[in-house]
């Protein structure tokens, strides 16, 4: 559980969406490690009960749920187990996701709408439920995760996964308007490649930096977001792509 950067964290408590792999994972391992209590989500079961335990196992504090986010009564289980748990719930990060690539003329209409439920619709569903449980508690933080998929930039292919990713960007910003005055902020991450985005694939990296991210690397920017230094950030989508929009 090593993190390239770290906040004080101890007494917040956070819910990862996502939680049991990849960005997700690394996000909640993070969150733990710099002292917040994590409310470990994932479709997944056997996902959560392992880096729950993963959590617990470092001397951090975890709690699991088993959820499907795009579900909205699902989420609002989630969400309310998580605060009977731990109580007040200081930060979300939506960070379930889902990606498919293949030309647009042969997209199946199945894989466009599940697309789009699990990377744009669970980010709404939790966002709202939590959003009015932060404006009675006070103000909080969510964290998107995104990409730079549409934002800037298209795929080769992956119409309904660059729909849903630059739809939650400009969710992020309606969203961060529509909150401020509760004082809750709301930010976006949006990673470029990553290492094990794609097995096997040794294509060129089409970044300034000439190399692939970490999802811990993603993980420290939504640290510094949770942060107070970032207090005075609210409507952004930051990409985390190594100089790969500038390309």
């Amino acid at each position: 559980m090593i993190a390239p950067f770290t906040v004080d964290l101890t007494g917040y408590t956070a819910l990862v969406t996502g939680a049991g792999a990849d960005t997700g994972r690394a996000i909640a391992l993070a969150l733990a490690q710099a002292g917040a209590n994590v409310i470990v989500n994932d479709i997944n079961p056997d996902r959560v009960e392992r880096i729950t335990q993963e959590i617990i196992a470092a001397g951090c504090r975890a709690f699991g749920w088993q959820a499907d986010v795009t579900n909205r009564f699902q989420a609002g289980s989630l969400i309310e187990a998580g605060r009977d748990h731990f109580g007040r719930l200081h930060i979300l990060v939506n960070a379930a996701g889902a990606m498919k690539v293949g030309p647009l003329p042969t997209l199946d209409e199945w894989d466009w709408r599940r697309l789009l439920d699990v990377n744009l619709t669970s980010a709404f569903f939790c966002t709202q439920l939590v959003g009015r449980v932060m404006a009675d508690e006070g103000g909080g933080v969510i964290v998107n995760v995104a990409s730079t998929a549409g934002h800037p930039a298209p795929l080769a292919t992956g119409a309904a996964y660059v729909a849903s990713k630059s739809g939650l960007v400009g969710f992020t910003k309606q969203a961060a308007w529509e909150l401020a005055p509760s004082g809750i902020r709301v930010n976006a991450v949006c990673p470029g490649h990553l290492q094990d985005d794609i097995p096997g694939d040794d294509s060129p990296v089409a970044n300034a930096q000439r190399r692939l991210g970490s999802p811990e690397e993603v993980a420290a920017v939504v640290l510094f977001l949770c942060s107070d230094a970032a207090r005075f950030i609210t409507g952004q989508s930051i990409n985390v792509d190594g100089g790969g929009a500038m390309v």
